[in-house]
């Protein structure tokens, strides 16, 4: 097999995997307010972390440098899980996966403003017309779709962007172990004390669902992390929006939720936008290579500044700039 058709069976496995993860999520909300599902849902991914530092690194990986940004990620952590599982609450999945499916977009917005990357006008253009997707996904079901459910999405969507850029940031100076542990303690930390006033006992029929909780995070993490690694990433990230599909399965089979018309015009304009945007960046990657290929720069010097370009964003889909610990499959919960 080769590298790619690896990676991309390797997302598809991590797209499944998250996609029971937030089945999960949508049926703890039943009993559990969000902040107390935000903080069991990170108590049930420290094992695997640790696990994985123990078995593949030291624990010296999880010493942090930058303890102000890990605070912000920490908080910005909470925003976006409280968001997400109340949307799943009120929302189908596949409603709430739509509307998560602009985070993409976002993290290239903020880094042009935030972190000054150049951005042309045509990813601006993508950007835009994905959030009018938005728009047309609200819109034609007014009456159905929670306006706050949806609202909570989105802002999952905004705190994930940001954490995403914050991350670009913090790659200089932290290893990748310590910031998905630190992201899960202070999640955990965070959450449990904001759910302190109205934490209701786990109920014991409720304590295999937790385990499955870390599980489906913990098989999620691995096969998006062996997608990359295997396959390049501008093909196996579009693989990342058969989260969709599974969501409008998983709504029907078990809720028995069939979509709204305007998820399948919103989520295509919002879908469309964000695989223009890894298309268009890929193209810019290229265009690059070629120029420096043309002007006769070494191999070697070639390899430099397609790392340097990499690391700056500029030949990297949106996708693979998320932050570690993050999911594919439009998902911040993974």
């Amino acid at each position: 097999m080769t590298g790619n058709l690896r990676g991309i069976a390797a997302m598809l496995i991590a797209v499944v995997a998250f996609a029971a993860m937030d089945a999960i999520l949508k049926l703890l909300t039943v009993h559990y307010a969000p902040m107390q599902i935000g903080a069991m849902r990170g108590a049930a991914s420290l094992p695997f972390v640790v696990g994985a530092v123990l078995a593949f690194g030291s624990l010296r990986d999880l010493k942090p440098v930058r303890w102000g940004l890990h605070l912000v990620r920490g908080g910005l952590a909470v925003v976006m899980l409280a968001g997400f599982i109340y949307a799943v609450k009120v929302l189908s999945l596949a409603d709430a996966y739509a509307i998560f499916f602009v985070a993409p977009l976002l993290v290239t917005a903020f880094a042009a403003t935030i972190l000054k990357e150049h951005v042309d006008w045509q990813r601006w253009t993508a950007i835009g017309v994905g959030l009018l997707g938005v728009l047309v996904l609200l819109r034609p079901m007014g009456q159905n779709l929670s306006l706050i459910g949806a609202a909570g999405a989105f802002v999952s969507a905004v705190a994930y962007a940001l954490a995403g850029v914050s991350v670009r940031v913090m790659t200089k100076t932290e290893t990748t172990a310590s910031m998905v542990f630190w992201f899960l303690v202070l999640l955990t930390l965070f959450c449990a004390v904001l759910a302190l006033p109205d934490w209701v006992p786990i109920r014991r029929e409720d304590w295999p669902w937790l385990a499955a909780l870390g599980v489906s995070g913990g098989l999620g993490q691995h096969f998006v992390t062996e997608a990359f690694r295997h396959g390049q990433a501008s093909v196996v990230a579009p693989f990342e929006y058969t989260a969709l599909l599974w969501g409008i399965t998983i709504d029907w089979l078990f809720w028995s939720v069939l979509p709204g018309s305007g998820l399948f015009l919103g989520g295509s304009i919002i879908i469309g936008a964000g695989l223009y945007l890894i298309w268009r960046e890929r193209q810019l990657h290229l265009e690059t290579a070629a120029r420096l290929e043309a002007a006769g720069t070494p191999p070697y010097a070639q390899r430099i500044a397609s790392s340097m370009l990499k690391e700056a964003g500029a030949g990297a889909p949106p996708e693979t700039r998320r932050f570690p610990g993050m999911p594919a499959g439009g998902c911040p919960c993974g």
